[in-house]
């Protein structure tokens, strides 16, 4: 419809020029319908008061040329019968135009029936005024005196009767037509009040057309806004309209379009974070698992080289009585040094290790705290759509660029771990070559144990030398644990961003986007399962000669220890550690 299409100004402009076009046209009919009448009956009147007046005249005109011929007929002055008879003349012809101007005034049947009558009339009082003139002409004064006394004045109260009735029937046209007039000008003001009405009626029915086609899209889009301010997002509304209405309604349609698709990239993207969150602390969990067991071999190095330096000990007091021995001793020793360092060494690229895992959690924890932000300036956006919801696209593509990091920071842990296990193995093969070489170092001590002597203060020096050896081991353990500690805080820290993502998802699930989530269900990143514990690497046997007291194990620090034991424990799944971290 084209008046949809017209400006809500336009409208009303077009609604009040409408009504007042129509009230001055109605104005102008009524006035100049009322000016016609009241000229028609001004008119009308002003001829019915010409020929009263006219009448009236005429009247008196007879009456006093029927005096004159009174006067004429019974003076015998005759100079004043003389004058009498010249103004009688004269008025005679006076009567005469009166009569003439008169019957052209007179439309009606009735009035011209009237003019006859009293023309009648006057031909008689005429006709009786020439007899007397005729008498009076023969010197007969007295019979014209006598009939003018005796019929003129019957004649003439007949004239003037008839005068009389034609200024009664004037005037009663006059009044007639002052009626009409009025009757006329009545029904004019009644069938003026009627149009106005049915013009006020039509101005309320448009009126009301206009209201509605106001009020409906309005309570539409009231409608749109209730539905988007109570989460339900799948509300559409299709409006051709071309006015501001149907604007309005079209920016309202497109901004729960936009805001459903930002609604749910957020919630696709805050799965794909929680799913990563969780890999992450499985990750962790398993990095700290592995840990352990490390510790837990450190522990038995740490035994073993207490057992070889009370074994160097006691090998003091025989090396005396072997030189040759002790020289095989000493290289036997030499090895097992060099082995020993092998382990330090093995260890130190643990503890570089530990290192760059401790940043790459810091990385994670950061990325977590920027996640969390994000997520909230996501929910802020929602709340306030309009034209800035614009910027969930935006934090949208964040919350994305820091899942790819987290991704990638995963891989590097993945990275770290897989080189730390193959280090911690190698320090075991290398532990177990260490004891071997103190095997030998035992058994040739035992078999020069009477020539031993000399050697006694390189033995010593041995023996420091393994101490310290042993308290740097110690040492790295005490490293071990706290990197144990630092991974279990880093894998609670993970859950903690995985409780958040789904207390987010929680916030964001509040709104309806209809199929939208379900087509991107499927972008989430699938959550894998930690992958198996690998069984402590035993400790390389002993010589069977002579056995020695094996220290009692260090305990794990207390804080640590708790620290683990409040980790949720993941249940071991059948697939190899390999593939889970590949495939996250």
């Amino acid at each position: 419809m084209f008046f949809n299409h017209l400006s809500v100004g336009r409208k009303l402009w077009a609604l009040v020029l409408g009504l007042t076009l129509a009230l001055l046209v109605l104005m102008g009919a009524l006035l100049s319908h009322l000016l016609g009448l009241s000229d028609e009956a001004a008119r009308t009147v002003q001829f019915s008061e010409n020929r009263i007046s006219m009448a009236v005249r005429w009247r008196g005109m007879v009456a006093l040329d029927a005096h004159r011929a009174v006067i004429q007929m019974s003076t015998s002055d005759t100079p004043l019968a003389e004058r009498m008879n010249k103004e009688s003349s004269t008025s005679t012809q006076a009567i005469t135009d009166v009569q003439n101007k008169v019957k052209e005034l007179v439309v009606t049947d009735e009035g011209k029936a009237q003019l006859e009558r009293i023309g009648a009339a006057r031909s008689q009082a005429l006709d009786i005024i020439k007899q007397a003139a005729a008498l009076r002409s023969k010197g007969d004064t007295a019979a014209a005196a006598s009939l003018i006394q005796d019929k003129l004045q019957p004649a003439v109260d007949a004239y003037i009767a008839e005068l009389d009735k034609f200024v009664v029937l004037q005037e009663q046209r006059r009044d007639e037509t002052k009626q009409q007039a009025q009757d006329k000008r009545q029904s004019a003001l009644w069938l003026g009040l009627a149009i106005g009405a049915v013009v006020v009626l039509g101005a309320l029915a448009l009126s009301a057309w206009f209201v509605r086609s106001l009020t409906e899209p309005l309570q539409r889009a009231v409608s749109l806004a209730d539905a988007i301010e109570g989460g339900d997002l799948t509300q559409d509304v299709h409006d051709e309209r071309g006015d501001e209405l149907g604007q309005l309604l079209r920016a309202l349609s497109a901004m729960g379009a936009k805001l459903r698709t930002v609604v749910g990239e957020v919630r696709s993207g805050v799965e794909s974070v929680s799913a990563a969150a969780g890999e992450i602390a499985t990750g962790n969990h398993d990095l700290s698992a592995r840990t352990e067991q490390t510790a837990a071999n450190l522990e038995e190095t740490a035994a073993s080289m207490e057992e070889l330096t009370a074994t160097v000990t006691q090998s003091a007091d025989t090396a005396r009585q072997a030189n040759q021995l002790a020289a095989n001793a000493a290289q036997a020793a030499q090895r097992g040094g060099e082995v020993v360092g092998q382990v330090v060494s093995s260890m130190e690229h643990i503890t570089e290790s530990s290192r760059k895992i401790s940043d790459i959690i810091g990385v994670i924890d950061g990325i977590a705290f920027q996640t969390n932000i994000l997520a909230l300036n996501a929910a802020v956006e929602a709340a306030r759509a309009g034209e800035q919801g614009r910027g969930f696209a935006v934090v949208a593509g964040e919350v994305r660029s820091l899942a790819q990091r987290s991704a990638e920071a995963a891989k590097e842990i993945k990275g770290l771990i897989t080189a730390s296990v193959q280090n911690v193995e190698q320090g075991s093969q290398q532990v177990g070559q260490a004891g071997q070489s103190m095997g030998e170092i035992v058994e040739s001590v035992r078999r020069v144990s009477d020539l031993i002597g000399e050697i006694t203060a390189s033995t010593t020096e041995q023996r420091d030398g393994i101490g310290q050896v042993n308290q740097a081991v110690a040492n790295l353990d005490q490293m071990t644990q706290q990197n144990a500690a630092l991974v279990e805080e880093a894998s609670a820290a993970a859950a903690s961003m995985s409780e958040q993502a789904q207390r987010l998802a929680q916030v964001v699930s509040v709104f309806n986007v209809g199929g939208y989530a379900s087509s991107n269900a499927g972008r989430s990143a699938p959550r894998t399962s930690p992958a198996p514990r690998p069984a402590p690497r035993p400790v390389a046997a002993k010589p069977a000669g002579k056995p020695l007291p094996k220290p009692a194990a260090k305990a794990v620090p207390a804080p640590a220890a708790a620290r683990i034991a409040a980790s949720p424990k993941p249940a071991a799944p059948p697939a190899s550690a390999e593939g889970d971290w590949e495939s996250f």
